[in-house]
């Protein structure tokens, strides 16, 4: 079993196109699911959850959609996470073995810790993905 489900990665990459969102007009769901390639009512669904986890807005109306409820920064990766899969689990069921148990239950304390940066550091990995785009013949 993944880590991370396709909810939390859908999810996630759905939060990453609403932080380059630069103004602060609210992002239609179809252009959020064309740019991140979620299909649309899929994507209903998770920012559903998002904005009952107070992580985005979504605005009625015409020229409605949905934005981060907070800056960027203030978003972390854990928290998107944490609400759209409830938890970040290692094990699904507790082990008959209570040296397991505390294994896995400090495995998922240092797993939340990876994931303790801000929504807006996942821009520091566009120059290696620049870099990686960069070959030489």
């Amino acid at each position: 079993m993944p880590l991370i489900s396709t909810k939390g990665v859908y999810g996630l990459t759905a939060m990453y196109e609403l932080s380059k969102h630069t103004d602060n007009s609210p992002m239609q769901i179809k252009e959020i699911s064309a740019n991140a390639n979620i299909p649309q009512n899929y994507l209903e669904q998770l920012l559903s959850k998002l904005r009952r986890a107070e992580l985005v807005q979504s605005i009625r109306g015409a020229r409605g959609g949905y934005r981060l409820a907070r800056k960027a920064q203030d978003i972390k990766i854990v928290d998107i996470l944490i609400a759209l899969e409830d938890d970040i689990k290692i094990a699904d069921v507790k082990a008959d073995n209570p040296i397991l148990n505390i294994f896995f239950d400090e495995s998922k304390e240092r797993t939340k810790k990876i994931f303790d940066i801000s929504l807006d550091k996942l821009d520091d990995y566009q120059d290696k993905y620049n870099e990686f785009l960069h070959y030489s013949i």
